[in-house]
């Protein structure tokens, strides 16, 4: 298990982009795959994106597939979310999360970041 961080958050028109990170620290000898999901108002929490921690598989959620773009940085033990083409329905609290494998499923994950607000106004 590690300790995660994510920053970047913020309001912005649609259209508009934001990046979000997600800085891990606890042991190094762990590289695990991470990922972002998202949970709005009154709706379930739901996955948007993965990546291993090579960074050779990635996968999104149909509806962000193309406007975001998943990233690592091991070195940094940093993960990135480059959000271009942001919409309403992005409007959501973005936790960062850490796991044996890229998957889709939350309960796979046992590490979560706070998370961040992203608010994206019509």
């Amino acid at each position: 298990q590690v300790d995660l961080v994510e920053s970047g958050g913020g309001m912005v028109q649609a259209g508009g982009s934001l990046i979000l990170s997600c800085t891990a620290s606890g042991p190094t000898s762990w590289k695990p795959a991470m990922a972002w999901f998202r949970q709005a108002p009154g709706k379930e929490r739901e996955f948007v994106a993965t990546i291993s921690w090579g960074g050779g598989t990635k996968y999104y959620l149909n509806s962000v597939e193309g406007r975001f773009t998943i990233s690592n940085d091991n070195a940094k033990r940093t993960m990135y979310l480059q959000m271009n083409s942001l919409r309403p329905e992005d409007t959501a609290v973005y936790y960062c999360a850490a796991g044996p494998v890229p998957v889709q499923v939350a309960n796979r994950y046992n590490s979560w970041g706070q998370g961040t607000q992203v608010t994206v106004s019509s």
